[in-house]
């Protein structure tokens, strides 16, 4: 909605579309509360947000210039009355830093294609947060404006055959027909034919190096099929019986969303990536481990499941890091890095009751979509906040994007927020106020410590393990390669997920920050991946061929999520919600939302079901009003099916697995969800 048409009074007004923003908003607009949820960005989600390629390179320019038009900003003093006092906020986000970009993938020069924000980026060039670039390109052209930059690509013509193959094959007719030549002409062609048959093996060796160097994937080619990505700022997964994955089966917010289970779990170890067994199906499979290993991983599994009604063996260690409990199991090496890295994912310095309680949600999860306990939305993180405004906005919330809050007007008696003022000047009266850390001023902030995430994101052209399908969605986890190191945790997209072009794979890389992104990561792509496209890179200890990063993007973000509300000089009525923190799943953030929600409304439900359209019963005789805007009632009989038609439920499905029949990722409906699959991998 447009600002200059926005009421001046409402009952619930939300200040950023976070996730727990984003959820508080939903839950208020479905218990009739009149919701206003504005954004100072033109996007939803915040630091949840998901962005195609060009889209990102904006917000790599928005936060490397991150200044406020003072221009645009009408006073708000006049707004004050005597009785009141103000709490400016932040207009802009300062929760992003140490942005670094690199590209390392080719460019073309001859056909120009232009991409708007898209960055021209010279080879192996940074482009910092402050604007500058290690490379003596344009470095100065960054600097006040967004650069439209004018991208090259290279257009292939394709041979109606493959030029190999017919020389492969012209090369064995010649090899064939060579000793009937010869005894017909008495060796007199031998040295012809040697001579041609050296002379196709070379120009074969030439022509597979020719169309190896065509395959390689140009910095062009993916501004031109950017729209096929989406990026996400925060890296996360579903658990599949997780606090979100709950929420959005209760409040049927999961139909406007699409899943797909994570095909596989991966760790580094030992030099290389290796596929962790954690299903019983998976144990028994495994080539990686022993008859006496995978007897001894099955037998502490089945102890995690219902390690409560076991007390005498763990108690004695409760006290103990998990790591120490998993030795006095007597677990071998290779068990201890499985289970404390890949399947209970915890610190160093977790107790064993926080381990065990980790690998028993894992377990618990199991089976319930799939072969893995975890969930992606397609087209990124950034789907579900949206999700939730749009659930508000069914029932009645308001939005405004691109709409900053200037400033809390507070009563000087009551103590209480009563209004905001925007940046057009607005005045908009409220009885409580929910604002995103980003937005509150340092002034506000008593004792409040925060820690740093570091992220990088890259484009890489293959996978980091080969399997029989391409498209796989893979979650890695690679423990500390050095003392004082943090340990990352790496999740990589396929193209069916929606989230990269065909040919690519997109790569987070998330750990808690000791340093910058650059500094706590690049050891880890280092290891991982080549950062040379035009060599063949090999792992030296594997001999596999590594990835080659043709992109790649670092930056540091704000984690607020150990702030406590007291630690916040704010109103009695407005409250606070924390951006993403590090970890894997979602469950702080559902947490805070319905903590705030039960504040704010202790008699209500929490995301109580929305109603499907077919169950709405409308006034009067069932149907709908004359004239609703889609022509004419239809009676009853024209909504009956015709005779041997695919119920519409039943249609998509076998459309999604006509469309999903050659790979391994398929996707999932929460809504349809048999709980009783759960119990197959788990028992």
């Amino acid at each position: 909605m447009s600002a200059d048409h926005l009421p001046s009074e409402f009952e619930v007004l939300i200040v950023g579309t976070g996730l727990p923003e984003s959820i508080i908003a939903a839950a208020c607009s479905r218990i009739g509360q009149k919701v206003l949820h504005v954004d100072r960005s033109a996007y939803y989600g915040g630091n949840w947000a998901s962005f195609t390629f060009s889209g990102l390179l904006s917000w790599i320019e928005e936060h490397k210039h991150e200044a406020c038009n003072k221009d645009e900003i009408k006073e708000w003093k006049d707004k004050i009355q005597e009785d009141e006092e103000a709490i400016l906020l932040n207009t802009v986000d300062k929760t992003i830093t140490n942005v670094e970009v690199f590209c390392f993938a080719s460019q073309d020069s001859e056909d120009n294609i232009q991409e708007e924000g898209a960055l021209q980026l010279k080879h192996d060039s940074s482009v910092t947060a402050a604007g500058t670039e290690e490379d003596s390109g344009s470095s100065k052209d960054c600097h006040g404006q967004q650069i439209q930059a004018t991208v090259t690509n290279t257009v292939e013509s394709s041979p109606s055959e493959d030029p190999v193959r017919s020389d492969s094959q012209a090369s064995a007719q010649e090899t064939d027909d060579a000793p009937s030549t010869q005894e017909e002409n008495h060796g007199n062609m031998c040295s012809t034919e040697s001579e041609k048959q050296e002379a196709g093996v070379t120009e074969q060796v030439s022509e597979c190096t020719d169309e190896k160097k065509r395959k390689k994937i140009t910095y062009s080619q993916i501004v031109k099929e950017g729209r096929r990505f989406n990026v996400d700022l925060t890296s996360k997964l579903l658990y599949a019986k997780g606090s979100l994955v709950d929420l959005l089966i209760k409040s049927n917010v999961s139909r406007y969303a699409e899943f797909k289970n994570a095909t596989r779990i991966l760790t580094y170890q030992n030099g290389k990536v290796e596929q962790v067994p954690c299903s019983r199906a998976d144990v028994f499979a495994s080539k990686q481990l022993t008859v006496v290993e995978k007897r001894m991983l099955m037998k502490f599994l089945t102890f995690c499941m219902d390690y409560q009604q076991h007390p005498e063996e763990y108690l004695d260690f409760k006290d103990h890091t998990f790591v120490e409990f998993l030795k006095m199991k007597k677990l071998t090496a290779n068990l201890q890095h499985f289970v404390h890295h890949s399947i209970s994912m915890v610190s160093e310095t977790d107790k064993t009751t926080e381990g065990l309680r980790a690998t028993q949600n894992f377990l618990q999860c199991l089976g319930r979509y799939g072969n893995t306990p975890f969930l992606f939305p397609l087209y990124g993180n950034g789907e579900i906040p949206q999700c939730f405004c749009r659930m508000c906005a069914v029932f009645g919330g308001i939005y405004c994007l691109r709409h900053a809050v200037q400033c809390l007007v507070v009563d000087k008696e009551t103590k209480r927020c009563k209004a905001v003022i925007d940046t057009s000047g607005m005045r908009i009266s409220c009885k409580h106020f929910i604002v995103e850390d980003s937005y509150v001023a340092d002034e506000q902030r008593k004792s409040v410590q925060h820690r740093q995430i570091s992220r990088a994101v890259l484009i890489t052209d293959k996978s980091l393990l080969k399997a029989e399908s391409d498209q796989q969605i893979s979650l890695v986890t690679v423990p500390p390669l050095e003392p004082g190191r943090p340990a990352v945790r790496i999740v990589e997209l396929c193209s069916s997920s929606m989230t990269s072009m065909q040919g690519t794979y997109l790569v987070h890389l998330t750990c808690p920050s000791s340093g910058t992104a650059k500094e706590d990561l690049s050891l880890v792509v280092s290891r991982l991946f080549s950062e040379n496209v035009d060599a063949d890179e090999k792992d030296a200890d594997s001999g596999v061929e590594k990835p080659s990063v043709l992109w790649a993007l670092y930056f540091n973000m704000r984690d607020s999520s150990v702030a406590e509300r007291s630690s916040y000089n704010l109103p009695s009525n407005v409250y606070v919600c924390s951006g993403p923190d590090s970890t894997l799943g979602s469950d702080h953030s559902i947490k805070q939302a319905e903590s705030i929600f039960g504040q704010l409304f202790p008699d209500e439900e929490f995301c109580p079901p929305a109603p499907n359209p077919e169950d709405i019963i409308y006034d009067g005789d069932g149907a709908e009003a004359e004239n609703a805007g889609f022509g004419a009632p239809l009676g009853p009989e024209h909504n009956k099916p015709e005779e041997g038609a695919v119920p519409e439920q039943e249609y998509e499905k076998a459309m999604s697995e006509t469309t999903e029949k050659n790979t391994t990722v398929t996707p999932v409906s929460l809504a349809t969800c048999n709980d009783s699959t759960e119990e197959q991998d788990t028992e």
